[in-house]
């Protein structure tokens, strides 16, 4: 091949720049998904143990018991 068929073949300052920009926005992109599900997680974390802690009425009265005070009326 001669050095002007060389030339055609690899990619123009234009297609190198375009494609480190991808590679740039694709990295962004992929840290905000990851961000995104970290912060759900967190969130459905706090909302289980929330409805945890409301679904057990009797939780004061045994903390009460357990460090010997009387129970609620």
């Amino acid at each position: 091949m001669t050095a002007a068929a060389l030339q055609i073949a690899a990619p123009t300052r234009l297609e190198r720049g375009l494609k480190a920009l991808a590679h740039r926005l694709d990295r962004y992109v992929e840290s905000r998904i990851a961000a995104r599900a970290e912060r759900r997680e967190i969130a459905l974390d706090l909302l289980r143990e929330q409805q945890a802690r409301r679904h057990d009425p009797r939780a004061l009265d045994v903390a009460l018991l357990s460090i010997g005070s009387r129970p609620r009326p």
